[in-house]
């Protein structure tokens, strides 16, 4: 019989490509990864792995036992959380990535109520942009992801996760409070500032593409990760932006917030794998993130 550590160890080499990698996920030294997997290839009487430089490469034997492994391995963790569901006890660890704005404006919400509700809870939290935090949640990595998404630069999330929609990020044209259209009652249309001085996110992330991909003009002459340094830059009177409502938790004096038609609007969610989704710590995760983002709605 297969021990299951030993087909962890399998799936971790073949997802990450040296035993160094996989070690690191796993949480053992690099010579554990290297028994398992010699031992495993003992068990089955093949080769598993062929070398292609510094990454290991696997065989067409075990491209075939990994991806069996994927499927026990994904079996075993329905089993878990359905276990813990008959428990009914939300506890363990929960590891959550999010974007910047979701860790700033949803995450501090959510984990106050999970930590209040469920001291027997561990809570984790990484910052990381949706791409990498999905890619993190099929590895296994993260219990669940709150990522956002623009309709213009939609993405394709994987096989094998759920995902729940917490609600819509609109987005306003911040300027200088004496811009010429500060005091404008009427929405602006973004035709019509393509020549204004912009500072936007930085390139990679989803505002970034978005605002290239609506405004192809527009080459902006600041690229800054954070909206709060952004709106400081508005506020000095050096460029415009365009701002989504979540990531205004304040917004400094010497700024002005227009609406812009048609009102621009992205997409956050929570996702998690499947095969977790009976486990009660994540029922309770995207519980208190759909708490989180009720107030930060009622709150603006």
């Amino acid at each position: 019989m297969i021990e299951l550590g030993r087909l962890r160890a399998l799936s971790a080499v073949a997802t990450y490509g040296t035993v160094f990698a996989a070690a690191d996920v796993l949480h053992c030294t690099p010579s554990a990864v290297s028994q398992h997997i010699t031992k495993l290839e003992q068990e089955t009487g093949t080769s598993l792995f062929e070398k292609d430089g510094r990454k290991l490469r696997l065989t067409d034997a075990g491209r075939l036992l990994a991806e069996h492994a994927g499927l026990v391995l994904a079996a075993v963790e329905r089993a878990e959380a359905a276990l813990a569901a008959h428990h009914a006890t939300v506890s363990g660890r929960v590891t959550i990535a999010s974007f910047p704005t979701g860790c700033r404006a949803l995450l501090p919400q959510a984990l106050k109520r999970l930590a209040k509700d469920h001291p027997q809870l561990e809570m984790q939290m990484l910052e990381s942009n949706p791409h990498e935090s999905l890619d993190l949640l099929t590895r296994g990595e993260v219990d669940l992801a709150v990522v956002d998404e623009w309709p213009e630069v939609p993405f394709p999330f994987p096989p094998g996760v759920a995902q729940a929609e917490l609600g819509l990020d609109y987005a306003d044209l911040v300027v200088p409070a004496n811009h010429p259209l500060a005091q404008r009652k009427r929405p602006v249309k973004l035709a019509q500032v393509t020549e204004e001085r912009w500072v936007a996110s930085t390139p990679g992330t989803s505002c970034y593409d978005w605002l290239t991909r609506i405004l192809p003009a527009v080459r902006p002459a600041f690229l800054v990760e954070e909206f709060e340094t952004q709106l400081t830059l508005v506020a000095t009177g050096l460029a415009i932006a365009a701002v989504p409502r979540l990531a205004r938790i304040s917004v400094p004096s010497g700024v002005a917030v227009l609406p812009i038609d048609p009102m621009p609007a992205r997409r956050v969610s929570v996702v998690w794998r499947n095969a977790s989704q009976e486990r009660p710590a994540v029922l309770a995760t995207v519980a208190a993130l759909r708490k989180a983002w009720e107030k930060r709605v009622t709150a603006a």
